[in-house]
């Protein structure tokens, strides 16, 4: 009977220090697992602060470069714009001007480009190309400009909107066109069109 009595009071000695270890294991467990939550909260805010700093860098960032491109970017519409607003009143000034003054002005530009050509022989039997005006037409340009020559005159592809003429010889080529005039124009008059038009360059 002692011995039975010893027994269980060996068991509950064992049961009771089993419960102590046990009751140590788990505080030790929840007591790493504070730790460890007040190291990832620790470490959780400082990557937050990392990021929040960092994002507001590529922001100030972000903010300086659209700052900086602003003016260039409202320049570039501005000229746009500009280059619009003259090749509109060109092909305006195109459209009213009569089929004669056009033709002149063409059989003008071709002399200009002869006279340069100066001392050069121009062979009797020549190729033309022409673009936006008759063959008809061509021949009185060509009667101006180079007389008593025989041409063979032929309807060239360009992507041109104004008329336009080629001389082509074995030793050169001549070339005029109203485009050119009108490009000459837009440079060499430039701020006085932009000021007729209204517009601030």
């Amino acid at each position: 009977m002692e011995e039975l009595q010893s027994t269980e009071i060996l068991d509950r000695e064992i049961l009771e220090d089993a419960r102590k270890k046990a009751h140590r294991i788990l505080k030790a467990a929840d007591e790493a697992i504070l730790q460890k939550k007040a190291e990832w909260g620790q470490k959780l805010a400082k990557d937050l602060d990392e990021l929040e700093k960092k994002f507001t860098q590529q922001g100030n960032y972000s903010t300086d470069e659209i700052m900086a491109r602003l003016p260039v970017d409202k320049n570039r519409i501005k000229t746009k714009k500009i280059e619009a607003m003259l090749n509109s009143a060109a092909a305006a000034w195109y459209a009213q001007m009569s089929r004669e003054y056009m033709l002149d002005l063409l059989t003008q530009e071709l002399e200009k480009r002869l006279n340069v050509c100066e001392g050069i022989a121009f062979p009797n039997r020549m190729h033309v190309f022409i673009r936006h005006f008759t063959q008809a037409e061509a021949k009185v340009i060509m009667e101006k400009v180079l007389p008593g020559r025989n041409y063979i005159i032929e309807t060239m592809y360009s992507a041109s909107a104004y008329p336009e003429i080629m001389v082509d010889t074995p030793e050169l080529r001549i070339y005029a066109s109203i485009g050119k005039i009108v490009n000459n124009l837009l440079s060499e008059k430039r701020a006085e069109l932009v000021e007729a038009l209204g517009v601030e360059a």
